[in-house]
């Protein structure tokens, strides 16, 4: 998957969660964007993976 494959993905991901949950704003959303992206760089540094590679792992769990 890459990179803009990820950011179609997230974009479907928060449109839907606006629709469920209509009280979300875009700022709980790129809050939420913010913490994925840390996330992922902790991943990084523990296991030394491209953010590539481990969001292709996160999309096949």
């Amino acid at each position: 998957m890459n990179s803009d494959q990820v950011e179609g993905k997230w974009k479907q991901v928060k449109g839907q969660f606006k629709q469920k949950y209509g009280k979300l704003t875009d700022d709980d959303v790129t809050y939420g964007e913010g913490k994925f992206d840390e996330m992922l760089g902790k991943l990084q540094e523990k296991t030394g993976k491209t953010k590539e590679e481990l969001k292709d792992e996160i999309d096949k769990m």
